[in-house]
């Protein structure tokens, strides 16, 4: 089985998640959890945010920090 190479371009989509993040630590101090980020984006739900997250943290544009609980991703 081969795997398929995945472009490390970042979305328009990602990019909203981003300013989101960006936003929300200006404003509280704090990453926003990922429902935040999901109405702050306007995505279907909060699944759809961790899977934008998630491609954001292949890409290595977002990290997590274990320890936050649920404010767990950070900007790399």
């Amino acid at each position: 089985m081969t795997r398929v190479r995945r472009s490390w371009e970042i979305t328009e989509r990602q990019r909203s998640v981003l300013a989101a993040i960006r936003t929300h630590i200006a404003d509280h101090c704090e990453a926003p959890t990922v429902r935040e980020i999901a109405a702050a984006v306007g995505v279907a739900g909060p699944s759809s945010a961790l899977y934008q997250l998630r491609r954001l943290e292949e890409a290595r544009v977002v990290r997590r920090a274990r320890e936050a609980g649920s404010r767990d991703h950070r900007l790399s």
